[in-house]
């Protein structure tokens, strides 16, 4: 499938969903709490790369496989984002594995 991990056009940066493997391993925990801080794993890691700092981050879309896991999740996503407030959006859907419990997309402004 074609796609880019994240576009950059002037001063915005849109970044693909992200689940929650390790790609490094291109294994994925099952604790879906884990899976959400392996998405900003390389959430931020593509950010730094294109340019773009986590404080930059203006909108987030989460995809949840269950809203029972949502408690599980919050955690993650308060040390993520810490004190950035972006505008977000949570959506209960199927992913394309079922290992997968959450993806996660933002997009980033910098201007």
């Amino acid at each position: 499938m074609g796609y880019s991990r994240a576009i950059v056009k002037g001063d915005w940066c849109f970044v693909s969903g992200v689940t929650g493997y390790d790609y490094s391993t291109m294994t994925i925990p099952d604790d879906p709490a884990e899976q959400a801080r392996n998405c900003f794993r390389t959430i931020f890691r593509v950010l730094d790369e294109a340019g773009f700092a986590p404080e930059d981050i203006v909108r987030v879309q989460y995809t949840v496989i269950d809203a029972g896991l949502v408690d599980q999740i919050i955690p993650a996503l308060g040390e993520a984002f810490g004190e950035i407030r972006p505008a977000a959006t949570m959506i209960v859907a199927g992913l394309i594995k079922p290992e997968m419990k959450i993806e996660i997309e933002v997009t980033a402004f910098r201007g």
